[in-house]
């Protein structure tokens, strides 16, 4: 099975500190990792961890930066298509501290907003793909998310979206969308998701139980207890695998999709650094019973 991804791809530098600095302080890192990242890509990395094939629609483009990103994105598994690959500015850049003691982390970060057109050979590419079960979009780069969207929903595969913050593409993306899983920060300006058309609404609230409703129900699903170690991604990573549960086992019902997302999710944060979880993932054969 191919989940198809479409969105933003950064570079995160991310280097675990003993606290925080304070304004104007200066603190020796613990460790530096450079990786990939974004909601679509760790969601591709995740898939890949998972067993599924990973493709990513993205904008990586000639600046040596993005080949950082292809070079991680390879060695996990993971198909990248760049919807543009003329583009010369560096990619989408994120500077990282993560706590050591508790996990918890900041991010600054530069995200795609100032790409205004991505997705010229999108729909050549889109009718090359084979075997996709499931789409997943960030909203990130609007060309690329319709088109993705368009492409599921013409040929009958789900569409989850990753709705992590209001973006004006979304007033025409969420008569494409499926399943709408957002975080506890979202707002909607105006109508409602499910006013909006959107069949199955799905909130998340960290550590707190996951909240659902399709069909005319409603339910909430426990996140498992664990001990975080660091949390850098792991919203990215529970999209991920609904996206994966819903291409391999949609029929599995969603309390029990949302139920897998959650313990890929709780093993993720168990591990120090944005890639040592992913091993440990591939080596449990997780998946949706």
């Amino acid at each position: 099975m191919t989940v198809l991804l479409a969105g933003l791809c950064t570079v995160d530098v991310v280097q675990r500190v003993d606290d925080f600095p304070a304004p104007g302080e200066k603190v020796q890192s613990l460790s530096v990792d450079v990786a990939a990242g974004g909601p679509a890509t760790n969601a591709a990395v995740t898939v890949s961890a998972l067993g599924g094939s990973a493709t990513l629609w993205t904008v990586l483009g000639t600046h040596p930066l993005a080949d950082l990103a292809r070079a991680d994105l390879a060695a996990h598994g993971v198909d990248v298509v760049d919807a543009d690959p003329a583009h010369t500015d560096p990619p989408a850049l994120s500077a990282v501290a993560v706590r050591d003691r508790d996990g918890e982390r900041t991010v600054v970060s530069r995200n795609a907003a100032s790409v205004t057109s991505a997705a010229g050979a999108v729909p050549r590419l889109a009718a090359e793909l084979r075997d996709v079960t499931a789409v997943l979009v960030d909203g990130h780069y609007p060309d690329l998310a319709l088109a993705a969207a368009r492409w599921g929903r013409d040929r009958g595969v789900p569409v989850v979206l990753d709705a992590g913050s209001w973006k004006p593409v979304l007033d025409e993306l969420l008569g494409l969308v499926d399943i709408a899983a957002c975080s506890a920060h979202f707002r909607v300006p105006g109508p409602s998701l499910r006013e909006r058309g959107v069949p199955a609404v799905i909130t998340t609230a960290g550590a707190g139980p996951v909240r659902w409703s399709a069909g005319g129900k409603t339910g909430e699903v426990p996140v498992p207890r664990v001990a975080a170690v660091d949390t850098l991604g792991a919203g990215d990573v529970w999209h991920g695998a609904l996206a994966f549960g819903v291409g391999r086992s949609a029929a599995a019902g969603l309390p029990r999709l949302i139920e897998f997302a959650n313990e890929v999710a709780a093993e993720r944060v168990r591990y120090a650094g944005p890639r040592a979880w992913f091993a440990e993932v591939q080596a449990k054969r997780m998946g949706v019973r």
